[in-house]
């Protein structure tokens, strides 16, 4: 466990010269006296702090509905390390068997692999017509066909209604469609913006609940700033509010935030909303705009999906790889990308997330000079031979 946290509060003080106070909370902010009241959770007594700058950090919550039996034991939202580490006690000294996920996102899938992986039955209920939502439906279900080839049951089009429980332990799910026995549940629903404590103070929030700042990490209310999953980012390729929980996103924030309170100057420009994930056997990774988000904006798009191999088809080791582009029509312009293949896939969309953070067009991209070794790449790049074929699309 020790391996997982970066930094405890003794390497705060110690190396940074910060006090990191733990197991305090913040239930409270006057922003006109600047202040904050701080709860001690151990103890429960409260007391007011003042400041000079304010930065808010509060991050996100998971999801939970509001359904019957939703607190019950052998329920897990796996939000925090602490509720990983219960969740694998349960899995060690429980012995359970049927394990239902609900929600077929990053969390839900890479769970299902690790419960399959201990031998575990496993069932993954998704509300909507596909698992991995943040994929196009022709790429997610490449990901659903290994998920299904190592054993997970999909359900697809099902709604969680309520969970049954015997004696405070959670027993079945219930869905609009069928109740599935579950010695333990996995909600993987998402995550929402802890913002209810700014709002509250009268910050101003945005996408989703989530914090307005500018590219300073400025709110709305001067000396008063915010950054990570609880604030909203700025889409640089829909032009548009943005609001993404992703830990790369956070780290830049804070740096942003942190060299601003300190008297520095420095910008945040925005995302393109890349991610990347491996469920079992596969590389998944997407960057910029999926075609339902395309479409919804009115754009003329092309898109071009050709599949490849990661390595020189000679070379050992080498594997199948799907790269889909999206381009907008008249202009040419990359728009998106989405990668779905074995080891040595995901990476590569570190390259189209660059060409959009560039504003490239899909003409520009294929004459990159990238690098080239049969460990590595045929002589075409796949991302580049999508580029290639989306050209002739444009």
């Amino acid at each position: 466990m020790n391996s997982l946290i970066v930094r405890t509060p003794e390497i705060f003080r110690e190396k940074q010269g910060i006090d990191a106070r733990i197991l305090q909370r913040v239930v409270d902010l006057n922003l006109s006296e600047k202040r904050v009241q701080v709860e001690h959770t151990e103890t429960g007594k409260t007391g007011w702090e003042s400041f000079d700058q304010l930065l808010i950090a509060t991050g996100a919550l998971p999801i939970r509905p509001n359904i019957p039996g939703v607190n019950a034991r052998g329920v897990y939202a796996l939000n925090t390390l602490q509720s990983g580490i219960e969740a694998r006690k349960a899995i060690d000294h429980g012995s359970p068997k049927n394990i239902v996920i609900v929600g077929g996102g990053y969390i839900g899938l890479e769970m299902a692999e690790s419960f399959i992986t201990r031998g575990l039955d496993v069932s993954i209920i998704e509300k909507t017509a596909q698992v991995m939502t943040t994929l196009d439906p022709d790429m997610g279900s490449l990901v659903a066909q290994v998920l299904q080839d190592a054993g997970a049951k999909i359900y697809l089009n099902e709604s969680l209604k309520g969970l049954e429980m015997h004696g405070g332990q959670v027993r079945a799910v219930i869905t609009d469609k069928q109740t599935l026995p579950a010695d333990l549940v996995v909600l993987a629903l998402g995550v929402y913006p802890n913002s209810a404590l700014a709002a509250k103070a009268g910050i101003p929030t945005g996408e989703k609940g989530a914090i307005k700042v500018n590219k300073r990490m400025e709110t709305e209310v001067q000396g008063v700033w915010a950054a990570g999953n609880c604030v909203e980012s700025f889409h640089l390729v829909s032009r548009r509010p943005f609001y993404i929980a992703l830990g790369t996103v956070a780290n830049k924030q804070g740096r942003v935030a942190g060299i601003n309170i300190a008297g520095g100057s420095a910008l945040f420009p925005g995302v393109v909303g890349t991610a990347t994930a491996k469920i079992w056997t596969v590389e998944v990774a997407r960057t910029g705009l999926l075609e339902n988000e395309v479409q919804q904006m009115g754009l003329s798009y092309a898109s071009s999906r050709i599949e490849g191999r990661t390595r020189a088809g000679y070379y050992p080791g080498t594997g199948r790889i799907t790269v889909k582009i999206l381009a907008e029509k008249g202009t040419g312009r990359l728009i998106g990308g989405q990668i779905v293949g074995v080891e040595g896939a995901a990476k590569r969309i570190d390259v189209l997330a660059a060409a959009l953070h560039g504003g490239f067009t899909v003409e520009e991209m294929v004459n990159l000079d990238l690098g080239y070794s049969p460990p590595f790449s045929p002589v075409w790049d796949p991302v580049l031979i999508a580029a290639r074929q989306a050209v002739g699309l444009v």
